[in-house]
This record gives C-alpha cells, sequence and structure tokens, in this order.
C-alpha cells in the first residue's frame, strides 16, 4: 500500500456499464455505450475479484464501502451480487467492515431481491422524481412509456423488507418548477426519510450526445440557475418549519455542517478539493470521476495496474487539486464560498462578470439558497452550541411566521426578495409556477438512464 494513499476512497462500480432497461430522457451517462462499442456491458468474475480485492487493499481504515451503479446495475442479476458478497468476505481484513449500495431505479427489485438487500445490510438508493406527472416527463421505459407504478411498486418492496433506503431526485426544467409538490409527495406518500437532489446539467455538442464535457450548450432539459435555486429555496423554508430531525435532505445537512466548519459535509461537490470519488467501468477500466468517464480522465485498468497506485498517482491527486486552484478570483471573494467551494467542476463552463473562466452554471442559484439559509443555519448552529437540538429551529421559525407572510405580501416583483437569496422576488418567492396542465416538452424521449451520482 501506497504510504501517500488515503485513508478511505469511494469507488462507483458499474457492472453493467450505461446499459439499463430503461430510456430516461436527461440521461448524462447514455452517451458512454459509445466508449465501448463492442462490449456486451458485463462485468466478468476475474474482473470482480480483482476489483474487491484491490478495493480492500486501497483502504487504509477499516471501514470500507463496496458502491454499485450503472447503467442498472440489478441487470447483473443476484447471482452477480452474491459472489461479491463471497469474495468480500474472503478478502476482508480481520476486523474490517464491508458496507454494500446500490443505485437503481427499482423497477426489477422482487421479493427476492429485497430479502438479498436486507440480509445484507445493503443501502439502496432509488431514483424517483416526485409523483406520477413529473416522474414519467422524462423517466420513461425503451418503449417511450411511463415508469412510475413500477418504480413505486420497487420503493413499495424495499419498505416491506425493511431495506434502508435513500430516495434520489433528478432536478431537471420540468420538475424543478413544482418544488413543493416534489418535496411533500417525497415526504408523505413516499415516506421518504433521506432525500438527495442531483441537478441536471446536461451539456451537449452538436449530435446531441453528452459524451464529453466540453462546450456550452445545454439540453432543454437541464434545470436553469434561478430555477434550481428557487426549487431548493422553497422546499428549504418548508423543511426548516416542519420536518427539522425528521427528514434529511443531503444538501441542507450539507451545508449545515459547512457553516459549523465541520471536517466534511459528505458532498463532494461541496469540498474543497475532490479526486477520492472514482467510477470504475464493466471491463475494468478506472476513471477520475463518475462525472468524468471519458478518455482525458482514464487512470488505467485494474487488470494492469493496481488501483491504490492510480489512486495515489500525481495525475489524480492533481484533478483533486484543480478544483481549488482553478477557481476563478470571482469565487475565491464570494461570501458564501466556504459553503460551494464551486461546486462541481464538471458544471464550470461560465464566464464570471470579470471575463475570467471557471465560473459554475449554477452559480445565481447556488448562491441565493445559501443566502436564504444563512439565517435559519445560523440559528441551528446557536441552538447546537447550547446544547439543544437543531430541531428546536422549527419552534423560532413558527414564532416569525406571521411577521414573514406580512414581508411577502408588501414585496413588489421588482424588488429584492425579502428572503435575502439575492434574487428579485418575482423570481423568488414571488414566482407563480405554470399551469400544471400545460403540455411539457420532451415527454416520452428515448435515452437511458438519469444522473444520478453519489456525492
Amino acid at each position: 500500500m501506497s504510504s501517500g494513499s488515503p485513508p478511505r476512497i469511494h469507488v462507483l462500480a458499474k457492472p453493467t456499464g450505461a446499459a439499463c432497461n430503461l430510456a430516461c430522457a436527461y440521461c448524462f451517462f447514455l452517451d458512454k455505450e459509445l466508449l465501448y462499442l463492442d462490449s456486451r456491458f458485463r462485468m466478468i468474475d476475474e474482473v470482480l475479484e480483482t476489483y474487491i480485492r484491490q478495493l480492500i487493499e486501497a483502504h487504509r481504515s477499516n471501514q470500507v464501502t463496496v458502491a454499485w451503479q450503472g447503467g442498472e446495475p440489478t441487470l447483473m442479476g443476484l447471482e452477480f451480487y452474491r459472489r461479491a458478497i463471497e469474495l468480500q468476505r474472503k478478502h476482508a481484513r480481520p476486523g474490517m467492515t464491508l458496507e454494500n449500495t446500490m443505485q437503481t431505479n427499482g423497477t426489477l427489485l422482487d421479493d427476492e431481491w429485497c430479502e438479498f438487500l436486507k440480509e445484507n445490510d445493503y443501502l439502496v438508493g432509488i431514483s424517483i422524481d416526485g409523483p406520477r406527472h413529473l416522474h414519467d416527463t422524462y423517466r420513461v421505459d425503451r418503449g417511450g412509456g411511463p415508469t412510475f407504478d413500477e418504480v413505486m411498486r420497487g420503493l413499495r418492496l424495499l419498505q416491506k423488507h425493511g431495506v434502508e433506503h435513500n430516495i434520489l431526485v433528478a432536478v431537471n426544467r420540468t420538475n424543478a418548477d413544482y418544488p413543493l409538490e416534489v418535496y411533500r409527495f417525497l415526504r408523505d406518500e413516499a415516506q421518504a426519510t433521506w432525500i438527495q437532489f442531483i441537478p441536471v446539467v446536461e451539456r451537449i455538442d452538436d449530435q446531441g450526445h453528452t459524451i464529453y464535457q466540453k462546450g456550452t450548450r445545454l439540453s432543454e432539459r437541464s434545470v436553469r440557475p434561478e430555477q434550481f435555486g428557487r426549487f431548493l429555496i422553497r422546499i428549504f423554508d418548508e423543511w426548516v418549519r416542519h420536518d427539522v430531525g425528521r427528514v434529511y435532505v443531503q444538501t441542507f445537512e450539507a451545508a449545515v455542517r459547512n457553516w459549523l466548519r465541520m471536517p466534511s459535509s459528505g458532498m463532494c461537490v461541496f469540498e474543497e478539493t475532490c479526486g477520492l470519488g472514482l467510477a470504475l467501468e464493466h471491463n475494468g477500466d478506472l476513471y477520475s470521476c463518475d462525472h468524468f468517464v471519458e478518455p482525458d480522465y482514464l487512470l488505467g485498468n485494474i487488470m494492469d495496474a493496481p488501483m491504490i497506485e492510480m489512486v495515489a498517482s500525481e495525475r489524480q491527486r492533481q484533478f483533486g487539486l484543480d478544483k481549488r486552484d482553478s477557481l476563478p478570483r470571482y469565487c475565491r471573494e464570494c461570501d458564501v464560498r466556504f459553503a460551494c467551494h464551486g461546486e462541481c467542476p464538471k458544471n464550470r463552463f461560465l464566464t464570471t462578470p470579470d471575463g475570467e473562466p471557471g465560473l459554475n452554471h449554477l452559480c445565481v442559484g447556488w448562491k441565493a439558497f445559501f443566502h436564504r439559509a444563512n439565517e435559519p443555519i445560523q440559528t441551528m448552529a446557536t441552538l447546537m452550541r447550547m446544547g439543544r437540538p437543531a430541531s428546536d429551529v422549527m419552534r423560532v421559525m413558527a414564532g416569525k411566521e406571521d411577521e414573514w407572510k406580512t414581508v411577502l405580501s408588501r414585496a413588489r416583483r421588482t424588488d429584492d426578495c425579502p428572503c435575502n437569496s439575492g434574487l428579485k422576488f418575482a423570481q423568488c418567492h414571488g414566482w407563480k409556477r405554470p399551469d400544471r396542465g400545460r403540455k411539457r416538452r420532451g415527454t416520452g424521449t428515448r435515452r437511458p438512464r438519469p444522473p444520478v451520482h453519489s456525492e
């Protein structure tokens, strides 16, 4: 083991590559199939055992996460994962704890699958984009048909068998207009206790492909910056008044940790540097990051070189440091840099007001959210320093409710929003969502897999 290696790393293994049984319209990973044109997209036993052995060897800590993603990982079938568990037991060091996670669309789950997941303590991330009319807008099957019922069936099976699970939401240009409807559905109907919101920022070339992180052209499905900020703000206002301590929203919890200057937010996009979250393709190819599965970021193949050498390489170290070192001055001087750190490098393709490259596409939205969240998070921080639970913030917010409603009622559309987001009132709390019955572009289009990513 290299002395320069980190104590822990996180690898998203893709045993089926980009192959999926669905055809979601906004998938950032679909076109990765073009990197492996002649492949069957199946991880063979030799690669599987090499991966498990090397992943364990790459850890100086006794805690190892084995993360399965795709494409759709359940296409490998149960026997593949039973074999993976056997190999983990074979190669684990004494005292080592291995945790398995899986991100899935949930449509192939049945009782046998869920019994296995429960028995082996899997943490499952299941992708749901909101209630039926929003989920089915882009998350369709290969015939262009709806998937909501099948996904909800998978969710209920996970709940029936007591499988620990998170709900992963791809925030796109359609469902982002319905923040409270999305959140309340997940909380009340899906009975979510852990939610991760993943913004869809889909860069495309002239042919509409998403294989490379190049250019500034975005698909019509990509969420707009102000729209994303408004989405987070409206849900945060609901959460901070009713659900603190009851519903875990990854973005909000990470923001609180950053405000408190705690060691790690748990979200790589909010860390100052990166490089410890890699992606492994079905054939053993190791890439710098799940969002950079493309030739320029291929570190090598685990069948040819040890994983730990690639992780500890100067090339990968520089990849991680570039997140911090490439920040433009506009970001370095930003008052919420400590909370954001420029977000994900894959989204840094705009120029700053000063003309410097490297501004994040979602900057306006993130900044609006962090400004809005500042006061309630400061309140939570104060409560926690006093030894009181953060959930007491809900009592504080309830006491300000009448005052808040009065302030909103007096705001004009062109005023700065009273919530201090930095957006105009008309773009923030004064915004009126579009008619639910309007026709939505993109319904029934065919492209596989949502942009689900572990942070």
